[in-house]
């Protein structure tokens, strides 16, 4: 079943020089534009992550730093890559938790704004494990019958899971709306305030911790009791992205006997 799509959605899957997303780097970005029509333009970048890559991760996706050391930084494609990400959705295969987090931090490191919280992601392994339980290579073979060759390469992965995510609609017409806000909130595990999801939402549209000490609190309640928490947050390793969103509630709250 075809995607319906009101905006362009791009499905997009980065390989890095590890899994932190506060202080890892993309060496390649791949990303599978659809446009509601249905076309669909794919493209492939690798880049100079400006540190080296561990043999750990040259180990799964096959770049070193001899392959990279010649291509362009992050910094160096963000304002085109900004342009060319305008007004779409994204989908992904543990995009939500990954993939998102880490290209918003690259934009910030790159100082390129952009404001995502206005966009849908639908995080097509999310949707495979509620209904299956199982990875990117056990899902393209059960649900499209096909052999998902080159494992780790960020283009073939890609494009597998764009054709999971047609091959999910079909399978499970009678659960799964054919609706990009749809498929993004069934494929959330909570509604976040940020990407990393250290921030989320609670049932009555309050931002709240989601670890640490105060985990379920209301931020913006415990920034009023202790405002040397915030500035515990500001000197920790946290995402740069996280910092702006706990800076926004904060100063928010200055002075408010009662919020959230």
């Amino acid at each position: 079943m075809k995607l319906n799509l009101k905006n362009p959605i791009i499905f997009f899957d980065l390989e890095t020089t590890g899994t932190d997303v506060t202080n890892d780097r993309i060496v390649e970005i791949s990303m599978v534009k659809v446009s509601p029509n249905g076309s669909r333009e794919v493209k492939t970048k690798r880049l100079n992550p400006e540190m080296p890559i561990p043999a750990e991760a040259t180990a799964v996706h096959g770049i070193t730093d001899e392959e990279v050391k010649e291509c362009p930084t992050f910094r160096q494609i963000a304002k085109s890559l900004a342009v060319y990400i305008e007004g779409c959705d994204f989908g992904g295969f543990n995009s939500n938790k990954f993939d998102v987090p880490l290209l918003v931090e690259e934009f910030m490191r790159a100082g390129v704004e952009v404001d995502l919280r206005k966009r849908k992601f639908i995080d097509v392994q999310n949707i495979f494990h509620k209904m299956e339980q199982r990875t990117l290579v056990a899902a393209y073979k059960f649900y499209c019958g096909k052999s998902l060759e080159d494992a780790h390469s960020a283009e073939a992965d890609t494009l597998a899971t764009y054709e999971v995510l047609e091959s999910q609609l079909d399978r499970y017409a009678d659960t799964l709306e054919n609706d990009v806000e749809f498929l993004a909130n069934f494929s959330a595990h909570k509604r976040s305030a940020d990407f990393a999801g250290l921030i989320a939402y609670d049932d009555n549209g309050c931002e709240v911790f989601t670890f640490g000490q105060y985990k379920g609190r209301s931020v913006e309640s415990v920034f009023r009791e202790r405002h040397t928490y915030y500035d515990w947050i500001m000197n920790s390793n946290f995402p740069a992205y996280t910092k702006k969103v706990f800076t926004e509630i904060y100063l928010r709250g200055r002075g408010k006997k009662q919020g959230c």
